[in-house]
């Protein structure tokens, strides 16, 4: 989380970065409300923390002068005054908490933490884990360019075909399509063809009439039709039967639909989003599916990377999975240690980041401290990985070259990502720049 301090107290506005930094946080300090004003105007952090009684400038004018230019960002208040008016302005403008300095460390990271809680909540009302807005949780570049193409796509009205592994976020993807489309306002359906009975499907997709099967004792809009106006996701298109086809085709095509027993042609505007983990394209030369349809639908194809192939994205996604677990079962997890953190890096996932939040959610579960640690992870994580997460040192290695090997292997765990190092070690980025042109120099 990125926090701006201000207080005019060096000793205490030392202290209280310190302690901020020590638990993870991006901290900017400040002596002053006027240098704090120069700092929102290039950055907005997601917490300020404020001295009361200032000179120049003090914490009240301060958190005036920032709310009077419509930023709406919480507060903790921190005095060594502990004045009723204070205490009673600082509830007025909706100061997160109220600190008597000296504090204690826990009162400030409760406090924090608090924020932390509620920044989380708000962006879970728009993000993957809701049936509101979506978004992919990673910052790599294979991540970066399947939103740019997501942004594209979505532009146009042309039917996607979305490839990826199983777990590997395909609806996400769907979904996200819908939502940056001019359709975000209709209906978004989703439907696993390999989830309903063959003989069920037809009638689930079309709908039918009244008396069109035997039970049919009235008519029924089927799910294309339910998503008129909106995007129909077809999850698993390869599972769905041969018969069938033409008459998807047929939608596609010419955007009518026949409810079974019916002899009319309704007229449709729906977009069509297919999924599967399937080769298509071998299941078209084993004659599982038909040809025409294949080119319909993969007017334009988006691949979904498995985890193994963006790994670098595991920390942010863990963080993400952490913090929505600890709300759900009301934990207050903080982090993962670095042994646990290195297992999940080293495992090579094949039920892809559906498998990663599994298992964050039952080590969230069983965890009883504020940090997953490797026991809080499943058995087959320990065990094929625990080999990679090990070094060996020998006796009369010196210090530097300990710190050699352990940054070395951790470069080559995170595949040369430095800040994700740099995040493992529990160290300054700069540490290992130090490192690198260290051993170029030597």
């Amino acid at each position: 989380m990125k926090i701006l301090i201000v207080d005019d107290d060096p000793q205490s506005l030392s202290s209280t970065s310190r302690i901020l930094e020590h638990a993870k946080h991006e901290v900017t300090s400040v002596s002053s409300g006027m240098d704090a004003l120069k700092v929102l105007e290039s950055s907005v952090p997601d917490l300020i923390i404020t001295d009361v009684r200032m000179p120049g400038m003090s914490g009240m004018q301060f958190v005036e002068a920032y709310q009077k230019k419509g930023l709406t960002i919480p507060f903790v208040v921190m005095t060594a005054f502990g004045e009723v008016q204070d205490a009673i302005w600082a509830m007025k403008m909706g100061a997160v908490d109220f600190l008597l300095k000296p504090f204690k460390k826990q009162a400030l990271c409760d406090a924090v933490e608090q924020v932390d809680a509620r920044i989380f909540k708000t962006h879970l009302v728009n993000s993957t884990l809701t049936e509101g807005s979506v978004a992919l949780i990673g910052s790599s570049k294979s991540m970066q360019k399947l939103k740019m193409l997501i942004t594209q796509v979505a532009a146009t009205d042309a039917s996607v075909l979305v490839l990826g592994e199983s777990g590997s976020g395909k609806e996400q993807v769907s979904k996200m399509i819908h939502e940056q489309s001019s359709r975000s306002n209709k209906p978004f359906i989703a439907v696993n063809c390999a989830a309903i009975p063959e003989n069920l499907i037809e009638s689930e997709l079309f709908g039918y009439e009244k008396g069109a099967f035997s039970g049919a004792d009235q008519a029924r809009v089927g799910l294309i039709e339910a998503a008129d106006g909106g995007t129909l996701m077809l999850d698993e298109i390869g599972d769905m039967p041969l018969m069938l086809q033409p008459k998807l085709l047929r939608v596609l095509e010419a955007q009518t639909l026949r409810r079974l027993g019916s002899t009319q042609e309704k007229k449709l505007n729906v977009r069509i989003v297919a999924a599967t983990h399937q080769n298509l394209l071998e299941r078209v030369k084993q004659g599982q599916f038909r040809q025409d349809l294949y080119y319909r639908l993969e007017v334009m194809p988006l691949m979904v990377p498995p985890l193994r192939d963006h790994s670098e994205d595991i920390p942010e996604l863990t963080q993400f999975f952490l913090k929505k677990y600890s709300i759900e079962h009301q934990k207050s997890i903080q982090g993962i240690d670095s042994e646990a953190q290195a297992m999940l890096m080293n495992h090579t996932w094949p039920g892809n980041v559906r498998e990663l939040s599994n298992v964050l959610e039952r080590a969230v579960v069983l965890n009883t401290s504020k940090y997953i640690q490797a026991a809080d992870l499943p058995f087959h994580l320990t065990t094929t990985t625990s080999s990679d997460s090990k070094i060996t040192i020998p006796l009369g290695m010196s210090l530097k070259e300990i710190e050699d090997i352990l940054i070395e292997k951790t470069l080559s765990m995170t595949k040369g990502d430095r800040a994700q190092a740099a995040k493992l070690l529990g160290v300054n980025e700069r540490t290992i720049y130090r490192r690198i042109n260290r051993s170029k120099e030597d």
